[in-house]
C-alpha cells in the first residue's frame, strides 16, 4: 500500500508529493480539478486561491482542501508515473 508522506503547492496547479516508497513527484491536478467526472466537491478548487490551500494530512496520508476535497494517494501515485 503506498501513502503520502509529505506535499506541498509548487505552483498554479502543481503539487509536489513524496509517497512511502520514497517517490517524489510534481503533479499537474489542472486536468484532474476540472474534471466533471470527480464531481462539485472540486469545484472550490477552479480558483487558484482556493487550490493553494491544500495541505498533506498525515492522519489520512494524503493531500486535502479546506473545503472537503482530497485526492487518494494510490490515484495521485498513478498520476505521478
Amino acid at each position: 500500500m503506498i501513502w503520502v508522506t509529505d506535499a506541498k503547492h509548487t505552483s498554479e496547479y502543481k503539487v509536489f508529493v513524496r509517497f512511502s516508497d520514497g517517490k517524489e513527484a510534481e503533479i499537474d491536478l489542472k486536468n484532474h480539478i476540472a474534471s466533471k467526472q470527480n464531481g462539485t466537491v472540486f469545484e472550490p478548487l477552479k480558483n487558484p486561491e482556493q487550490f493553494q490551500k491544500l495541505y498533506f494530512n498525515p492522519d489520512t496520508d494524503t493531500i486535502e482542501w479546506p473545503c472537503g476535497a482530497d485526492i487518494a494517494p494510490e490515484r495521485l501515485y498513478e498520476m505521478a508515473s
